[in-house]
């Protein structure tokens, strides 16, 4: 099990990825965050937050069961990842992955985001 600040650490190692966040969408606040540059974490933290909630608003309103695994938003040179995090302790918190789109490879830094957040512990 890793904590926060390593979890958000090694999703910079991901191939492309210029920021992490892990954040309660509960709240919309930043529980951690790392990189971002001119990317003002905490706004995309509080944006997202409400792409989360309307997401599962819309799913519980379908009657549609299922867990959300991620929401994948594209632009022209960027991927925003939204990995929602399956375990008990982590219950109300997404990690936030932003990848350039021409140095990453989506499907490989899906498959790290997801071990990353099976191993963080909170």
């Amino acid at each position: 099990m890793t904590n926060v600040d390593a979890t958000l650490k090694a999703c910079l190692e991901i191939d492309g990825a210029t920021a992490a966040a892990l954040v309660d969408y509960e709240s919309g606040m930043s529980l951690g965050q790392v990189g971002g540059g001119a990317l003002d974490l905490d706004v995309a933290a509080a944006g997202n937050t409400d792409v989360v909630r309307a997401k599962l608003r819309t799913m519980q309103r379908l009657g549609l069961s299922e867990q959300i695994e991620d929401i994948l938003i594209t632009l022209g040179t960027q991927i925003h990842l939204i990995r929602l995090i399956q375990s008990q302790s982590g219950q109300g918190l997404f990690l936030y992955l932003v990848l350039k789109k021409d140095s990453s490879n989506l499907a490989m830094a899906r498959r790290q985001l997801t071990i990353l957040e099976r191993d963080l512990a909170i």
